[in-house]
């Protein structure tokens, strides 16, 4: 059975049984007003669930069936009290930071260089060599040694200091990866350009991974709709959308991720059995309905944090070892039961073909008493196991075994 989140009802909404319908006139008209009354009030409805929006940064309303599990007449307010997500501050989104070429950086660092050699040239400071051309001053070359003077001080100051102010702001990112600059804590943009960049250096800088990223959960025990415990194990695919809320919005995305998948697995774990054996519906083993609902569900929780979750699969999904032994046993007597029903079927049909041909073969009809002890023992020769031989009583026998004579 494929069990989808558009053909299967959700658990807890599955149609009351149908209502009798009268004897006598009427009944068309009853039977159209239920079916008006079931179109006008779905089991199913739709409910709004507010959704961040990573790049506009308000909210997005995606409305999301959900099983009514309140009374049909319950109040508005009620059906407003149900749980959201979390919902972020709107102005907090990401926006590209000022950088600038890391070739330009390096010019302006090679070019204070060059102007404190030179500098020291001039005073004299450096040594001057006959293979390379005088820069000395006139009185530094007439005095023979180093001249320093208050102007010479404070150009080497300044050229030092802005090679050192052009140092600190160089910025090698990687590709993969995002630079999330804060000022006194107050953000201040996101660097995704790649390469040799300068920032400036006042601002602080965190580290981002926004790689396509997949996470393979632990073991999580968790019951299903009869309570009975289960361990599921998860492959998530996510990655960071939106820098700034996954590094400001929250203390860490991925403890945050983390959390919330146990979260709706044990929410969305709840709401189907595990198997449907015995009980006709639909189980979390059917089909791709588990993965599409903790796919939408966490996709819908990890928004606000600047997570976005693209695929959730179930990897393992087995009974807890305290009751895997009994649920197997339980299965595999459902299953016995099935076939056997299904050997006795295709027993009697058989039986009743071989009568029919039998009558057509001899073109005489049988009577019923004679008909019947004749299914009987084809059904004895069908059914009973191989070795075992099986007598079936005569209809006299039967009879006065029911009325309480020794046959």
């Amino acid at each position: 059975m494929d069990v989808t989140r558009e053909s299967s009802p959700r658990p807890n909404s599955w149609p009351p049984a149908p209502p009798e319908l009268p004897q006598r006139g009427g009944g068309a008209t009853q039977l159209s007003k239920a079916v008006a009354d079931a179109v006008a009030k779905p089991l199913i409805k739709a409910r709004p669930v507010i959704v961040q929006d990573e790049l506009d940064g308000g909210p997005v309303t995606t409305p999301i069936s959900t099983p009514v599990t309140e009374p049909v007449g319950a109040s508005s307010s009620e059906s407003r009290a149900s749980r959201r997500p979390p919902r972020t501050d709107a102005t907090l989104r990401e926006q590209q930071a000022r950088s600038l070429p890391g070739w330009l950086a390096l010019l302006v660092l090679l070019s204070a260089l060059a102007g404190v050699v030179l500098v020291l040239a001039r005073a004299g400071v450096i040594p001057h060599l006959d293979a390379l051309p005088d820069l000395r001053s006139g009185a530094a070359e007439a005095s023979g040694g180093a001249e320093i003077t208050a102007a010479s001080i404070a150009a080497v100051s300044a050229a030092g200091l802005l090679a050192l102010v052009t140092l600190a702001g160089l910025l090698v990112n990687a590709g993969g990866e995002t630079r999330v600059l804060t000022r006194w804590g107050r953000y201040r943009g996101t660097v995704r350009r790649t390469g040799l960049l300068w920032v400036n250096p006042l601002l602080r800088r965190r580290r981002v991974d926004i790689r396509l990223r997949h996470w393979r959960s632990e073991p999580v025990q968790v019951a299903d709709r009869t309570g009975t415990p289960i361990v599921v194990r998860l492959l998530i695919v996510w990655r960071v959308r939106d820098t700034a809320r996954a590094t400001l919005a929250i203390a860490e995305h991925e403890d945050y991720l983390r959390e919330q998948v146990h979260a709706v697995l044990t929410r969305t774990a709840s709401a189907l059995p595990c198997d449907s054996n015995s009980v006709p519906g639909p189980a979390l083993r059917d089909g791709q309905w588990f993965a599409d609902e903790l796919t939408r569900s966490l996709a819908a929780e990890a928004a606000p944090a600047g997570i976005e979750v693209y695929s959730v699969q179930p990897l393992a999904l087995d009974y807890a070892p305290e009751v895997a032994e009994s649920m197997r046993r339980r299965r595999l007597a459902d299953l016995d039961a099935g076939l056997r029903t299904v050997l006795v079927d295709d027993a009697v049909e058989a039986a009743a073909l071989a009568v029919r041909r039998l009558e057509r073969a001899t073109a005489h009809e049988l009577d019923e008493a004679a008909r019947s002890a004749l299914m009987e023992h084809l059904l004895v020769a069908f059914v009973a196991p191989a070795g075992v031989a099986a007598s079936v009583p005569s209809p006299a026998a039967r009879a006065a075994r029911k009325e309480g004579k020794p046959a």
